[in-house]
């Protein structure tokens, strides 16, 4: 599967984004999807990740409640709503597959096989 990330830019704190991650070559469905976020000089952090079947989501050791995981079958993309953005949400933002959704370690960033280019967010204050 290839994946490609859009929706970053540029927002004022307190703000809104939608991220999107257009998956090509075969259905979402197929894998366990996430997003992560990094930049320069630090560990990939899990935001949140979708299972197979888009029934269950988990969400990472972050301020949670701001930040919303999604798909969209028919157009075979993956979304995470932020809102409520902080200059500290500020990173490279990444979705990534996996081929299950594994409980004892979703969460590390190690175990994605499939990673889009990711997108930039930049939090002003």
């Amino acid at each position: 599967v290839q994946l490609q990330a859009s929706g970053g830019g540029t927002v004022q704190a307190g703000g809104s984004l939608r991220l999107s991650c257009a998956a090509s070559g075969r259905a979402l469905s197929a894998y366990a999807m996430a997003w992560l976020r990094g930049g320069p000089g630090k560990d990939r952090e899990f935001l949140a990740i979708i299972d197979r079947s888009g029934q269950y989501t988990y969400y990472g050791d972050f301020e949670k409640g701001r930040f919303t995981i999604s798909r969209d079958s028919a157009q075979n993309t993956l979304y995470l709503q932020m809102n409520s953005l902080k200059p500290e949400d500020t990173a490279v933002y990444y979705c990534a597959a996996d081929r299950d959704l594994i409980l004892s370690s979703y969460f590390v960033a190690s175990r994605y096989d499939w990673w889009g280019q990711g997108t930039l967010v930049t939090v002003s204050s």
